[in-house]
């Protein structure tokens, strides 16, 4: 059933195993193996948690008196009861006299060229003059600032200033439109916004402040445009300027200084994340200061091994959580952050240069990356070269997530990359669990597009039709336990409640007391775990589920197929039949050999009876903004219905290739 290579790709050291955080941890919880930390985990989830809290030396104003009270229920259960924590303070204030304190927090290329570095000294004293000037002009605890930037140094100080002085960060995608920006503005209430004249992209320089203005014209609730000025002379025209409302950065932030952080309970608001809006308007998730911020830093320490002094470089925007979850979880770790804000492939010139990525983690000595198996496909065509041409030795580890694998582009950053000799952290969750529910792991092996299970304390299972466990066999992946990092509902927005109903529609309302998290999965003989997809575009053909990964991955082992998706359409004998669309590798062109050749590995691979009825070659696949394939949306196109929702939509264009598939 698994269209993956089932052989074991890696494998720990012991030696190896022995050094890591998570050998320490069970180690000084007086247990013998990972088998049995994870055990002991989920045998009592309050109890794992405050020992993870000691072992990221986590400081509390006011020390929580309960580390989990589930009074109200598994769905509403708070954390750190009675605490007081503003998660800046464990970020930058506690390293203050150790020799964190003049370590870089961040290293910053610009796609043009020139770099910055930023120590945590120099981070604390930007992040309190920031909290200061937002103070000064009456923002205050518990409002709401937006977020519309480039991957700057300015933003981390943006990101952070806001949570120091007590408000809630609502971060936005850089290259959302404008409606999308004023749609998460006006639902989260935002009352200033914190954006920048423009961004780079591919050596030109593209306008951000108009689609900020764009957005901001009929949300008179915004009072505070705070706009750093990213690429000046170059952009043509200048950003403009609203007097009595827009303050340029330079101006803005002062000598002031906010010493101490605000004094806020653990449990109060410090993050407000939207989804990409896919399957509807898009939700608002509530997060904590003692909550996403913590789950990102123990996915970080435990799972993928980040020591104080790693470099650590996720590809991302601030509007995806991969962004805060880089902020949040290095800096509390102790390590180095990596901040780049061009295109992957581009040169300094702006022109296209397929070794930039491999560049940069060799140049600012990145020990963790991490990428997206999108932008692996997109750089294998460009060969070997540009990334032995590059010293990547202080490797320890990629990861990766956003999109599934498939083998052929697993093995290519496994062999090229890692030379077969350390492990892809296969990395899966979501914006409402500030984090993974699976990942990999430096004490466990690997094999190809697989994960060796759940982030230790994640009560994760896959289960069937009935609730029960299954394995070697597709179901529904769920949590049984409340984590740390566990979304605290939805915003209400403008109307009363309706937060609440969301929150529980999406993921109490299928098993009660179960967190069903909407992806399928599978767990193959040996334990190792596969997502499959959105369970919402599972595809069932008489009766047999089918994940899109499963269908996606053998296609896109074809070196023909540059990326693939496959969808489900209504079929009166079988249900649903699978209708696989297909983008191929450049300069190559659809020829019906090709088209039976793709077809005929599809049932060499699943079976006959999920054979595909139809294999048709588009121009493009509809993608949210991040990367991730809408195949909701490809489905609706080829049917010729109403495609719905697309504000996070990356092109319209895509829409209209599909419809023209053939």
């Amino acid at each position: 059933m698994f269209p993956f290579d089932q052989s074991v790709a890696w494998t720990p050291r012991p030696e190896d195993v022995a050094e890591t955080n998570l050998a320490r941890f069970w180690t000084r919880l007086g247990l013998a193996s990972y088998a049995e930390l994870q055990a002991w985990a989920l045998a009592d989830v309050g109890r794992f948690w405050d020992a993870a809290l000691a072992d990221l030396g986590i400081e509390f104003a006011t020390p929580y008196t309960q580390i989990l009270d589930m009074s109200a229920g598994i769905e509403r259960p708070v954390w750190c009861v009675g605490g007081r924590m503003n998660v800046t303070h464990n970020c930058l204030d506690r390293y203050a006299g150790t020799a964190t304190w003049a370590q870089d927090a961040i290293r910053y290329e610009r796609e043009e060229g020139g770099t910055e570095r930023i120590t945590y000294a120099e981070l604390h004293a930007r992040v309190g003059a920031f909290a200061a000037a937002l103070r000064a002009q009456g923002i205050g605890p518990g409002e709401a600032v937006g977020i519309l930037m480039p991957m700057t140094p300015e933003i981390v100080v943006a990101v952070l200033g806001v949570v120091r002085m007590g408000g809630v960060v609502l971060p936005l995608f850089s290259g959302y439109g404008a409606e999308a920006v004023r749609q998460r503005l006006d639902d989260g209430g935002a009352v200033a916004l914190v954006t920048s004249d423009g961004l780079p992209r591919r050596g030109r320089a593209l306008p951000l402040k108009e689609t900020a203005d764009a957005a901001l014209a009929d949300l008179p609730g915004v009072r505070l445009v705070v706009v750093h000025e990213r690429m000046g002379a170059r952009l043509e025209p200048p950003a403009p300027m609203m007097p009595g409302r827009d303050v340029w950065w330079r101006d803005f932030v002062t000598e002031g200084d906010d010493t101490h952080a605000h004094d806020t309970a653990a449990e109060d608001r410090a993050l407000l994340l939207y989804t990409s809006g896919t399957t509807g308007a898009p939700k608002g998730v509530i997060h904590t200061h003692a909550g996403f911020p913590l789950k990102a830093a123990q996915d970080m320490r435990h799972a993928m091994d980040v020591r104080p002094g790693d470099v650590v470089w996720w590809m991302s925007d601030m509007g995806w959580m991969m962004g805060p979850w880089l902020v949040f979880g290095s800096l509390l770790c102790g390590a180095t952050m990596v901040l780049f804000d061009g295109a992957p492939d581009a040169g300094a010139d702006g022109q296209d240069d397929p070794g930039r990525t491999w560049q940069i983690a060799a140049d600012h000595g990145v020990t963790l990356l991490g990428l997206s198996p999108s932008l692996v496909r997109a750089l294998m065509p460009r060969g070997t070269e540009p990334v032995h041409a590059h010293d990547l030795s202080r490797i320890r580890a990629c990861g990766s997530t956003g999109s599934p694998w498939d083998p052929e582009s697993w093995r290519w950053l496994f062999e090229t990359v890692l030379n077969s000799e350390k492990p892809i952290l296969n990395y899966s969750g979501g914006t409402e669990i500030s984090g993974g529910i699976v990942c990999g792991t430096l004490v466990e092996p690997v094999k190809p597009c697989g994960f060796p299970g759940p982030v230790v304390g994640m009560d994760a299972e896959v289960v069937g039709d009935d609730g029960q466990p299954v394995r070697e066999a597709v179901g529904e992946l769920v949590i049984r336990q409340p984590w740390i990092g566990m979304a605290r509902g939805f915003h209400d927005g403008p109307a009363p409640g309706s937060g609440e109903r969301r929150y529980h529609a999406s993921y109490w309302a299928q098993r009660p007391g179960v967190w069903t998290h909407g992806d399928f999965a599978a767990v193959d003989a040996d334990g190792q775990w596969f997502i499959l997809g959105r369970s919402d575009d599972t595809i069932k053909v008489a009766g047999k589920r089918l994940g899109p990964a499963e269908v996606e991955a053998v296609l896109n082992g074809n070196p023909a197929v540059a990326e693939s998706a496959a969808i489900g359409v209504p079929d009166r004998v079988k249900g649903e039949a699978v209708v696989a669309l297909v983008v191929l590798a450049p300069h190559l062109t659809a020829t019906e050999t090709l088209r039976d050749h793709l077809r005929d590995t599809l049932v060499s691979a699943l079976g006959k009876a999920l054979a595909p009825r139809a294999v048709l070659f588009t121009a493009a696949l509809p993608k949210t903004r991040n990367g991730k394939i809408m195949r909701r949306v490809a489905r609706a196109a080829y049917l010729g219905e109403d495609i719905g929702n697309v504000v996070a939509l990356e092109s319209e264009s895509a829409v209209e290739a599909v419809r023209n598939a053939e």
